[in-house]
C-alpha cells in the first residue's frame, strides 16, 4: 500500500459527487427562481476558481477547480432547464404561470423563425 496514490480516486469521486449534486440544484433553482438563478452559479464558479488558485494542496485545488467549472456549466444548464420546461419535459412553477406563458410564446416564435430560415 506504500506505493498506492489515492489522489486521483479522491478527485474522481469528488467530481462525480459535485456533478450529481448540481443536477437537482439546477432543476430546483430554475423552478423557484427562474433564469435569474444563473448568477448564483457564475459567482460561485468565480469563488471556487479563485480559491483553487490559492489552495496549496493539489487534490484540494483540483476539486475546487472541478467545482468551479461545474458551476460554470450550471450557468448553461439553467437556461437549458428553462427550455426543457417550455417543451413540457419538466413541471413549471405554478406561481410563475404568466412568465412561462410569455416565454413559451417567445420560444415558439423563435422556433418558427428558425424553421423558415432553414427552408430558404
Amino acid at each position: 500500500m506504500e506505493n498506492l496514490y489515492f489522489g486521483g480516486i479522491v478527485v474522481g469521486a469528488a467530481t462525480f459527487l459535485i456533478i450529481g449534486i448540481f443536477h437537482p440544484i439546477v432543476i430546483k433553482g430554475e423552478y423557484y427562481f427562474g433564469r435569474k438563478f444563473w448568477w448564483f452559479f457564475f459567482v460561485s464558479g468565480i469563488i471556487c476558481l479563485v480559491a483553487s488558485l490559492f489552495t496549496c494542496n493539489f487534490v484540494g485545488s483540483t476539486i475546487l477547480g472541478a467545482a468551479a467549472f461545474s458551476f460554470f456549466w450550471g450557468v448553461k444548464e439553467v437556461f437549458d432547464q428553462e427550455k426543457r420546461i417550455l417543451k413540457g419535459w419538466f413541471p413549471e412553477n405554478p406561481k410563475r404561470k404568466e412568465y412561462y406563458a410569455k416565454r413559451r410564446a417567445e420560444w415558439l416564435a423563435e422556433q418558427e423563425r428558425k424553421k423558415k430560415d432553414n427552408h430558404k
